[in-house]
């Protein structure tokens, strides 16, 4: 299970730097990247 939480955070940073060009978009899509692993480390 840690692994998995690992690596989604990792495809989620690097989606996350490709997607925005701002240092606020980056802060944004870190924090809904966040979420999403929590919510998966929750079930």
């Amino acid at each position: 299970m840690k692994k998995l939480v690992t690596v989604l955070l990792a495809l989620s940073f690097v989606l996350a730097l490709s997607a925005c060009n701002t240092i606020e978009g980056v802060g944004k899509d870190v924090q809904k990247a966040g979420e999403k692993v929590e919510d998966a480390a929750k079930n």
